[in-house]
C-alpha cells in the first residue's frame, strides 16, 4: 500500500494556485527529497499531507485516508519544520522526557544521545535557542520519534555546514536501521543526493517530474562547442538552459536522449559531452528562463 495518494490536488489561496493539480503516490520505507524554488508550493504541499491544512479541489490519501482531522494520520506522523511550537516553560531535556507520551517509536536514548553529541544545554528553553541550534533540536525530535511518515520542510535552516552534513549521515543511519516513510524538502539537493531514494520537483505548484535519484542524473547531458553544430543535435531535443560562451561557442544542458553512438559523434565534431550536476539541473528546470542571471548583464 503507498504511504501517500495524491490526484489532481490543488490549494488556492485568494488568486494564487500554491498547488496546482499534483498527482504523485509514495511508496512506504524512501527517503524523498521534495524540491522547488521558493514560492514553488512545497511547505503548502507538506501542510495538506499533514493534515494541517484542507486542499481546494482534488483528493489526497495518507495510510489510505483523508489526513485532514484524521487520528491515525496523526498518530503515525510528524512535521519538523522551523516554526514548531514547543512549550515555553520546559527545558529541553523536559520536552524530550514527555515526548515518548506522544509518539509510539520514542527512542529516548537516541534523542539523549544526539542532544549531547550537538553540545544542547539540558537547562536551556526551546525559544531561547539560536536559529542553527533550534533546528538542531527540532531534527532530534524529529529523528528520535521514528513516525512512520516524517516530514523535514527545510529542516537546516541555520544549521552551519558541519552540522548539517551530521544530520544528513544520522538521518540516513537511523533510516537503514528502522525504514520508514521520510519527506525531506530542501534547496540543497547537491548535500542530498547520496541520501535521497527519489526526487519530487515542483515547479508553480504543479509537479514537473518525479523519479528515482539515480536516473536524475542521467536525465540530461551538456552540449558544449561550435554553435551550428549544437543546434543541428538539439532541433528536436527539449533545452533546459543555455549559455552563449562567445561569438560561435554555446552551451547547454538538454534531456537526454541520444544513443552512446550519437555522443561519439558529437565528440569527433569538437562538441564537448558532460554530465550535468543534480543541482544545477534541477535549477535550470525550475527556472522561469533559459539563460542565467550573466543574461540580464549581457542585453544591457
Amino acid at each position: 500500500m503507498n504511504v501517500i495518494v495524491c490526484n489532481e490536488l490543488t490549494k488556492i489561496f485568494g488568486s494564487t494556485r500554491a498547488v496546482n493539480n499534483l498527482s504523485f503516490t509514495l511508496a512506504p520505507e524512501g527517503i524523498t527529497g521534495l524540491i522547488g524554488r521558493n514560492g514553488a508550493g512545497k511547505t503548502t504541499l507538506l501542510k495538506i499531507i499533514a493534515g494541517y491544512l484542507l486542499p481546494s479541489t482534488g483528493s489526497i490519501q495518507v495510510f489510505a485516508e483523508n489526513p485532514f482531522n484524521s487520528v491515525k494520520v496523526s498518530a503515525n506522523m510528524i512535521f519538523i519544520d522551523d516554526n514548531m511550537a514547543m512549550p515555553e516553560l520546559m527545558y529541553l531535556t523536559e520536552i524530550l522526557e514527555s515526548a515518548s507520551s506522544f509518539y509510539a517509536n520514542w527512542d529516548h536514548k537516541l534523542a539523549m544521545g544526539l542532544f549531547e553529541y550537538f553540545n544542547l544545554q539540558p537547562k536551556q528553553y526551546h525559544s531561547k535557542l539560536s536559529k542553527g541550534m533550534r533546528s538542531t533540536f527540532n531534527m532530534i525530535v524529529g529523528l528520535a520519534a521514528r513516525c512512520p511518515l516524517t516530514i523535514f520542510d527545510e529542516p537546516t535552516t541555520g544549521m552551519d555546514v558541519a552540522v548539517r552534513k551530521d544530520f544528513y549521515r544520522a538521518l540516513l543511519k537511523d533510516f537503514m536501521q528502522h525504514p520508514r516513510s521520510i519527506i525531506l524538502s530542501s534547496h540543497l539537493l547537491n548535500e542530498l543526493n547520496d541520501i535521497l531514494s527519489d526526487i519530487l520537483l515542483i515547479k508553480d505548484g504543479a509537479k514537473y517530474l518525479h523519479l528515482p535519484v539515480d536516473e536524475l542524473s542521467e536525465y540530461a547531458v551538456g552540449l558544449q562547442g561550435q554553435e551550428d553544430i549544437i543546434a543541428e543535435m538539439t532541433r528536436n531535443t527539449e533545452v533546459f538552459y543555455r549559455k552563449k560562451l562567445g561569438k560561435d561557442s554555446l552551451y547547454v544542458a538538454v534531456r537526454n536522449q541520444y544513443t552512446k553512438e550519437e555522443l561519439q559523434k558529437a565528440r569527433l565534431k569538437g562538441i564537448e559531452v558532460s554530465s550535468v550536476p543534480t543541482d544545477d539541473l534541477c535549477v535550470y528546470l525550475t527556472a522561469k528562463h533559459e539563460g542565467g542571471i550573466d543574461d540580464v548583464f549581457d542585453r544591457n
